[in-house]
């Protein structure tokens, strides 16, 4: 769960902050299944940071009831809409792994703009390189594995569905305080053997 309150400031340095998260998530989503962690000096956690770099006044965001508490936070920092409608944000934030909606439920882009699609932010229960999935695909060398908990246990069948309609499909960040992974639609995830 997020515990960071929406009376916490943004960014003590708006300009270096924002480019600091903002270069995290690239390498996250370049180098799928990567655990990084951000700057304690950020004052918070990675699900919230992510928001304040990469959303403005045109970024429309879905939040769901766990996230809610931060909707006056996001609208005050970015500009940002928070919106009802899940298909029509192009972020969402999910404070409970365990609530997360369907991936489904969310914008996948479509053939002629797949960059249309959402991008989840997902906070989970722990988040630890090595363990339980292989990824492979473009960014892993050769495999990489990963320990995600609190997903739903569906989630690698949704996530199958979601990299199988590649090049559409959203993308994940996974966070856990400030902790983030990136997992781009074209990463395939399967369990350990």
């Amino acid at each position: 769960m997020i515990d960071r309150s929406i009376e916490a400031p943004g960014f003590s340095d708006p300009v270096f902050d924002a480019q600091s998260v903002f270069r995290t998530a690239l390498t996250a989503l370049s180098e799928p299944g990567r655990v990084l962690t951000l700057p304690s000096s950020l004052g918070i956690d990675a699900a919230p940071a992510l928001l304040l770099a990469l959303a403005d006044h045109d970024t429309p965001i879905w939040l769901d009831g766990t996230a809610s508490k931060f909707a006056a936070y996001l609208r005050f920092h970015t500009g940002a809409e928070i919106v009802d409608d899940s298909t029509a944000a192009r972020f969402a934030m999910i404070g409970s792994s365990t609530l997360c909606p369907p991936l489904g439920r969310f914008e996948p882009g479509s053939p002629d703009y797949p960059d249309r699609s959402a991008t989840l932010i997902v906070e989970v229960e722990a988040l630890v390189e090595g363990g339980d999935w292989t990824l492979s695909g473009p960014g892993i060398p050769t495999s990489r594995t990963l320990s995600v908990g609190g997903l739903p246990t569906d989630f690698l069948s949704q996530w199958a569905d979601n990299h199988g309609s590649y090049p559409q499909g959203v993308d994940l960040f996974l966070t856990c305080g400030s902790q983030l992974a990136g997992l781009p639609r074209s990463t395939r995830v399967t369990p350990c053997m």
